[in-house]
This record gives C-alpha cells, sequence and structure tokens, in this order.
C-alpha cells in the first residue's frame, strides 16, 4: 500500500498537473504556430521570392522511376521512388521554431521581470512593539 499511496502523491503533486498543462498548451500553440506560419508567413514570403512555394523546394538525388511490365504483366523492373532532400519543409520548421523560441523567450522574460518586481521589495521592517523589545534586549546585554 506504501507504493500505491507514493504514486497518488507524486501524481497529485502540483508540479506534475502544471508540467501537464503546459504539455498540452505547448502541443495546442505548436499547431497554431505551425498553422500560421503555414497559412500566413510562407505564403507572403513566397510572394516576396516571386512566386516560390518552400514546401515543394527539393533536392533531387536520385529520380522516381515507374515499374517495367511485360506483356503479361510480370513485373521486369520494379519501381524506384524518389530520392531527394527536402531542404523547403526544413526551411518552414525552422521558421516554426523561431517563432516558437521568440514567443517562449518572451513568456519566460516576463516570469523574470515578474520575479524581480517581487524580490525588489524590501522586507517590512519590525513592529514597534518588536522595535521597542530590540532595544530592552539591546539594552540588558550591556
Amino acid at each position: 500500500m506504501g507504493m500505491i499511496k507514493e504514486f497518488k502523491e507524486f501524481a497529485i503533486k502540483g508540479n506534475l498537473v502544471d508540467t501537464a498543462v503546459a504539455f498540452i498548451i505547448g502541443a495546442s500553440f505548436g499547431k497554431i504556430v505551425s498553422s500560421f506560419v503555414d497559412g500566413m508567413v510562407m505564403p507572403l514570403i513566397g510572394m516576396l521570392t516571386g512566386g516560390v512555394d518552400f514546401n515543394d523546394k527539393k533536392w533531387v538525388l536520385k529520380q522516381a522511376v515507374a515499374a517495367v511490365k511485360d506483356a503479361s504483366g510480370g513485373v521486369t523492373a520494379p519501381e524506384i521512388t524518389e530520392v531527394s532532400v527536402k531542404y523547403g519543409v526544413f526551411i518552414t520548421n525552422v521558421i516554426d521554431f523561431t517563432i516558437v523560441a521568440f514567443v517562449v523567450f518572451l513568456a519566460i522574460k516576463a516570469i523574470n521581470k515578474t520575479k524581480k518586481a517581487e524580490a525588489a521589495v524590501p522586507p517590512a521592517g519590525p513592529s514597534s512593539t518588536d522595535a521597542l523589545l530590540i532595544e530592552i534586549r539591546d539594552a540588558l546585554k550591556k
């Protein structure tokens, strides 16, 4: 029973729940950013570069070859799929990453600013009663 109780405490801890919520929000945010980049940013970049669609950009290393069949329908040469480096998709994903990284940077910067503001507040001094007691204590030490 000890292990089950320990697991419950672990699973219900605030940090684990916060992490799960952050993961779900992050996944959704990633989809939103991908949609934004694919639907809005890349078409604008394509127009600026003369109508280039980056998703179609690739460097073909080996052309695709269709299967060769004889008169009876038997395959004499198998189909060969295209081998290519899809650098356009990579460029799109780099733009996705840059946007997500920038938003995370802004969020962390705002959190750090809030923490600094909280840390800048000086602790409250002793109350008048505490100050009087401190004076009495110090006088008795002499």
